[in-house]
């Protein structure tokens, strides 16, 4: 894997595809909130679909690359997963869909710390 993409380790590639993936993730969920506003559900959900079409193309080989080559734990990815998603969703909610940048993201991202630090003590 290494000789393969010798740039990053495999536990960066994991983080690199995922970022991608969260941000086809966060499209696919609330992008159709602002471009297809005045369109029926259905139509927001086959739209929802194809971008998650993307996502998936993406977060299926971060998975397959963090658990078999970079050794993570199921749990230390889904960790990571979530830090991500929530690391990409804020920017994209107040940038994108100009919602309020509040306090209680930092406090749900203290939250998220607190959850990196217990899934990754051992580690």
């Amino acid at each position: 894997m290494s000789s393969f993409f010798p740039l990053l380790p495999p536990s960066g590639w994991t983080v690199l595809l995922l970022v991608g993936s969260n941000v086809f993730m966060t499209f696919a969920w609330y992008g159709h909130l602002k471009n297809l506003a005045g369109s029926p559900w259905y139509v927001a959900a086959v739209a929802s679909w194809g971008i998650a079409l993307f996502e998936y193309l993406l977060q299926v080989p971060a998975n397959r690359i963090g658990f078999q080559v970079a050794r993570l734990e199921v749990g230390e990815l889904k960790i990571m997963e979530e830090v991500i998603t929530l690391a990409v969703f804020v920017p994209f909610s107040v940038f994108f869909l100009k919602q309020p940048l509040r306090l209680d993201y930092l406090w749900a991202a203290l939250c998220m710390l607190g959850a990196v630090y217990f899934i990754f003590r051992n580690a």
